[in-house]
């Protein structure tokens, strides 16, 4: 949120966030179902049970309902990337963590994710570039583990930038099957990844296998949901 904003803002109270964060995550799921200009705001007034005056109250306006949504999930990766670099660890350990906590965003946030992938192209002005800006943020962090890799030896001489692009892709593309309470839960994924490409980009001191994320840095111990 651009800082004026944020300092005009006037105080709400718990209930008053409370009940905008359950309309953003409904709102998300109509999206997510239909598309961003396929869905009018009267269908999610409808949906969220309210006029559409008091769905303005809570949003302000279909695209501030956008980046809400989008939010949810730069908070979440981003606060996923603090607590990993937080941890420490090896090159390998840091990109299976990073791993661990982007897969389970995805799998607790599937609609919000679907939204997020497909629907940025619908910003404008500041906030298509404070998506950018933040989506760029998240990038680095996973081009600074690889960058710190290459350097240690842990990784061979890749290029940074078009590594971490295959890596978000390899991982971001697991919202259309990645399911919370799936046949196949998101920790033993986010391992199996892990294997794969630390296997595929390991230098010259390879560990024997990617290293497990730790229980209480990436596997939801200690995480906190945005509310």
């Amino acid at each position: 949120m651009p800082q004026v904003e944020a300092e005009t803002e006037p105080a709400r109270s718990a209930k008053w966030h409370q009940r905008r964060q359950s309309i953003i995550d409904l709102s998300a799921k109509i999206i997510a179902q239909r598309g961003y200009h396929a869905t009018s705001t009267v269908e999610l007034s409808e949906a969220n049970k309210l006029g559409k005056g008091a769905l303005y109250y809570y949003i302000g306006s279909k695209e501030k309902l956008l980046v809400a949504i989008h939010d949810r999930v730069m908070d979440e990766v981003l606060a996923g990337a603090e607590r990993v670099a937080e941890a420490g660890g090896t090159p390998p350990e840091q990109l299976t963590m990073l791993g661990a906590e982007l897969l389970d965003v995805i799998a607790r946030y599937p609609d919000h994710v679907w939204v997020f992938l497909h629907e940025f192209p619908a910003f404008t002005g500041e906030n298509a570039v404070q998506f950018r800006t933040r989506r760029r943020e998240y990038e680095r962090h996973v081009e600074g583990v690889l960058e710190a890799g290459v350097a240690s030896g842990d990784f061979r001489p890749v290029d940074p930038k078009l590594t971490a692009r295959a890596w978000l892709g390899m991982h971001n593309y697991t919202y259309l099957w990645l399911k919370a309470g799936g046949r196949l839960p998101a920790s033993k994924v986010a391992a199996s990844f892990a294997d794969i490409f630390i296997g595929g980009i390991a230098g010259s001191r390879r560990p024997a296998a990617a290293p497990k994320a730790s229980a209480g840095r990436a596997n939801g111990a200690t995480r906190r949901r945005a509310t």
